[in-house]
């Protein structure tokens, strides 16, 4: 029913009259036409007002909210959304604070509220009974015997859903949370939440984190403006959120923006039920609190005629085009800021259990990766306090170094006052050529050939040449290089190793990696908050010069004019979409509809047309697949987010696993 997942909520505070059912039941129906969501919430009390004191016990009110939940009913006929909304019914001669789930027409169930405050501005229990175990599991409404109690989860198509009230969410153990372990995957809340100094925060801590624990989606709707202002204020506060994360809010009063009243507030997003299926999963230690369930019944609220899957053309949630970097430029320095660490305090350990006099060895590019290394290494011998001159950068120019990166090279390794060291490659690598009987991008060679004359014919080589035994020499020559120097730091990153854009046996390998769970749409974000935070004056210029520098693994011979001519984009395409490809498919385990749909959503820093992203999720679900035998082994190194391919942790896959199943052929 739900294409993708995609279950659309409205979480609404409708205009509301105290003590007058009739014009609250017009506001509510309205506020129905005027969305297309699949799950409407209301307020607590929504159709008589949370408000009303002593006319709760009034026949006359009593009476008027049963006859507009009659209205609210018929209207809902053919809408095709379900409805929650909150109203005092009485129930075995006593009267109980209470949601109605409403759809298609019927009555499919009525949860009563299970804590009742009475304290400082509360006093609930002057007019209503709490839930009980001695409730009656059916009761009459309208005529009809309607399934009542705490115990209710209703259920359509992927959508079950668990509804509290209010308080409820205050509570040590919330209801919601034994719903969540019974199979609710859509919690709601209606409430009467006032307003207070702060507490706007505490209603999103709570909400938030409920969503989080219960690996559910959370709709909260409070109560608005249109309640008795006698001693309190109601913001109309209404907040949507999924694991733990908030997807959007609605104004308030008191929010900050104008103090002008909202009459009706209201936000609307699109949950991913596929996303949290898979969480809860994968999460095994969810499932074990089923040892502690209670027994819940389940409503079925699907329609008798099932409709055809709606696709939705237009999103009511961000779907960020780099899931791994921070929009919010405060949320991204605190996120540099803790990776930064995160990697900083792995190597400190690291640097306590090897003897004294042992060296880091770091082979110094001029790139972004090993940039970020260094950083981390030489903050790593400030904290343990130990000499930067224990780091030894080494230089390697092989037939593809640049000029602009060897001197980037070269500054850095000067500026930051480690040891240094330049091992030209490149007659080691023509040895290696003639000993394989290899002639290097078709060029023949002997036992005459010069290092200068083969560099000046590769630079006739017409690019675009390919030759992987040129490439993979220089970087198994460099690494057999380093690991004879001493205890080699590691700095290929994540969006590497998911791609296999590394040499078995060579840069792929190391005896510790900082940047093991990095990805590369985030590395350069970190060198650049490395700069700003860290390192002045021309440290700090150096290192935006190697940000902005092109990614290459300059392996192949420069360009006529010395600039780098093997950009590593321009081969197997943009990180932008390999990092979200990476991201949905690791961290959420989706099919590959599910991950075009999702980009062709997604806001990227620049346009990808549905073809490109298409041939480039094709290469990048091959590479992954072929590529596991290296990630099999790769070296121990931090964990710093939430996807990580550790052989020893997160990510465990046969290294010949048959990939055609996770690509749609047809």
């Amino acid at each position: 029913m739900y294409t993708h997942g995609i279950f659309r909520i409205t979480a609404a505070a409708p205009e509301l009259s105290v003590a007058n059912p009739s014009e609250n039941a017009q506001a509510l129906m309205r506020m129905v036409d005027a969305t297309d969501a699949d799950l409407v919430v209301l307020p607590e009390l929504g159709i008589s007002g949370y408000t009303c004191g002593d006319l709760f016990a009034t026949e006359g009110l009593l009476s008027g909210c049963l006859d507009a939940l009659q209205r609210i009913v018929t209207h809902t006929t053919g809408h095709g959304a379900m409805v929650v909304v909150g109203m005092p019914l009485s129930v075995q001669n006593a009267l109980m604070n209470c949601a109605v789930l409403v759809a298609e027409g019927r009555i499919h169930g009525v949860v009563p509220k299970s804590f009742l405050p009475n304290y400082r501005e509360f006093y609930e229990q002057r007019h209503f009974r709490a839930a009980a175990t001695t409730d009656p599991q059916f009761i009459d409404l309208l005529g009809q015997a309607i399934p009542f109690g705490t115990d209710l989860l209703f259920s359509r198509g992927k959508a079950t859903i668990g509804i509290e009230i209010c308080e409820d969410l205050w509570m040590p153990i919330p209801p919601s949370s034994h719903a969540a372990l019974a199979g609710a995957n859509v919690l709601v809340n209606l409430s009467a939440s006032n307003e207070t100094i702060g507490k706007a925060d505490w209603r999103r801590d709570l909400v938030r984190s409920q969503s989080g624990r219960c690996l559910a989606a959370y709709a909260y709707a409070s109560a608005g403006s249109g309640e008795s202002t006698s001693d309190l204020v109601f913001g109309g506060h209404c907040l949507i959120a999924e694991n733990g994360s908030m997807l959007g809010e609605s104004r308030r009063i008191g929010d900050g923006i104008d103090p002008v009243v909202v009459p009706s507030t209201s936000v609307s997003c699109d949950v991913d039920l596929q996303r949290l299926e898979h969480d809860r999963q994968v999460t095994g230690s969810f499932g074990d609190g089923r040892t502690q369930q209670q027994d819940f019944r389940t409503v079925d609220c699907n329609p008798e005629k099932t409709p055809e899957p709606t696709l939705r053309s237009e999103l009511k949630r961000s779907v960020d085009g780099q899931p791994f970097v921070p929009s919010g430029e405060r949320e991204l320095a605190d996120r540099c800021s803790e990776i930064f660490s995160i990697q900083i305090a792995g190597l400190v350990k690291r640097l306590s259990r090897l003897p004294a006099a042992t060296k880091l060895s770091i082979g110094i590019s001029g790139g972004l990766d090993s940039t970020l290394a260094l950083l981390v290494a030489i903050r790593a011998c400030d904290v343990a306090g130990r000499p930067r001159t224990d780091v030894c950068g080494i230089t390697m120019p092989g037939f593809g170094t640049t000029e602009h990166t060897r001197q980037s090279a070269d500054q850095l390794i000067a500026v930051t006052g480690i040891t240094s060291e330049c091992i030209d490659i490149r007659e080691l690598c023509l040895d290696t050529f003639l000993s394989l009987g290899h002639d290097p991008l078709g060029i023949k060679i002997n036992g005459e050939t010069t290092v200068a004359g083969l560099q000046q014919r590769l630079g006739e080589v017409p690019s675009g040449t390919p030759d992987l035994t040129f490439e993979n020499v220089q970087a198994r020559v460099r690494t057999m290089l380093l690991m004879s120097r001493g205890f080699v730091l590691g700095t290929g990153d994540l969006s590497e190793q998911a791609l296999g854009w590394c040499t078995y046996n060579a840069d792929h390998i190391s005896m510790y990696n900082v940047n093991t769970a990095i990805p590369k749409t985030l590395v350069k974000f970190l060198v650049r908050y490395a700069a700003e935070h860290y390192f002045g004056g021309q440290l700090k210029e150096l290192l935006h010069r190697v940000a902005d520098t092109p990614i290459s693994p300059e392996l192949l011979p420069p360009a006529a004019d010395g600039s780098i001519q093997q950009s590593t984009e321009a081969e197997i395409g943009d990180y932008e979409l390999h990092d979200f490809f990476l991201f949905h498919f690791v961290r959420n385990g989706f099919s590959q509809e599910k991950i075009l749909y999702l980009a062709s959503h997604a806001t990227f820093t620049r346009d990808y047309s549905a073809e490109v992203i298409l041939a480039t999720f094709e290469k990048f679900i091959g590479r992954f697949f072929a590529s596991q035998f290296k990630r099999n082994c790769v070296p121990d190194g931090p964990k710093v987010g939430s996807v990580s391919l550790s052989p020893r942790g997160d990510w465990r896959m046969p290294s010949d696993a048959d990939v055609d199943a996770f690509l749609d052929r047809s």
